[in-house]
């Protein structure tokens, strides 16, 4: 076995998460795709991870000792590639023949793509997969962290319900999901379509460590995960990030059209302009 994992990858840029929207545009732009408003929910929470988090010995995606970034919400895929782009695992070819004849990104999360751990878009199987990587570093011994990233409309999902009481009966406290609370999936409102309640409290009934925060403070989210993985309980533990579906860009902001809606010409030169001087 090699030994102790290395620092956190700083290579690769700054995860501005500007930049990180502008990234996406260019892609969905490029390929006339949808799924833009729910990677823009995303951005923040991946910009975290991939900045003061996740570790890559050598800046190697498939590093043996990695940390596991499994992303159950599958059709986010562009706000991850878009943070690969930056770790230079992605080449500006690949943004910009995104979705292309010939081009190895899919719209859904792809585990044949170094950096992706698994083939979600069937929602509420990514978070099993997840489960089973943090028992497997477990029974390795390994100091390795997995981190699920699900949607709230993901957990209408039975596996879902299956996994955290399998996660808490074997104490996989290297277990982080970070639940995407933006209130919509691709028909509508969650609250209309299966209402979920008050999720950091379900969490917490399946003996979970939860807490609540806002998706898009980035220095909320580093502390909630640097105090969940240090506080010694012995429990998986989840963050309920409460987020804006379409974040970044007012005409976007918590209009569902943009779960299925591809950009024109204006549209995405409207959505550029949008993001302003914060690139």
């Amino acid at each position: 076995m090699q030994d102790t994992l290395q620092d956190p990858a700083r290579t690769g840029g700054r995860f501005d998460p500007a930049q990180l929207r502008k990234t996406v545009l260019d892609m969905a732009f490029a390929g006339s795709t949808v799924h833009i408003g729910c990677a823009f929910s995303l951005i923040e929470i991946l910009a975290v991870l991939y900045r003061k988090h996740l570790r890559y010995p050598g800046n190697d995606p498939r590093a043996a000792l990695r940390d596991y970034l499994v992303l159950s919400k599958g059709h986010g895929v562009m706000a991850q590639y878009a943070c690969m782009y930056e770790m230079g695992w992605l080449q500006r070819q690949d943004i910009d023949r995104y979705f292309a004849d010939g081009s190895d990104l899919k719209g859904l999360s792809d585990s044949r793509i170094p950096g992706l751990e698994v083939t979600s878009g069937s929602l509420g199987h990514g978070f099993s997969v997840g489960v089973g990587l943090a028992l497997g570093a477990k029974l390795r011994k390994t100091d390795q962290k997995v981190y699920v990233i699900v949607g709230d409309g993901e957990i209408n999902e039975g596996p879902i319900w299956e996994g955290m009481l399998f996660a808490a009966h074997h104490g996989l406290d290297n277990l982080v999901v970070i639940i995407d609370e933006n209130g919509f999936q691709a028909m509508g409102k969650t609250e209309d379509v299966l209402r979920l309640g008050n999720l950091q409290a379900k969490f917490d009934s399946f003996d979970f460590d939860a807490v609540n925060v806002d998706g898009h403070d980035e220095d909320a989210l580093d502390a909630a995960i640097g105090s969940l993985l240090a506080n010694g309980s012995g429990k998986p533990k989840a963050i309920v990030a409460k987020t804006v579906k379409g974040r970044g860009v007012g005409f976007m902001e918590h209009d569902n059209i943009w779960h299925y809606t591809r950009l024109n010409d204006k549209t995405y030169a409207d959505a550029v302009a949008a993001l302003g001087e914060k690139l």
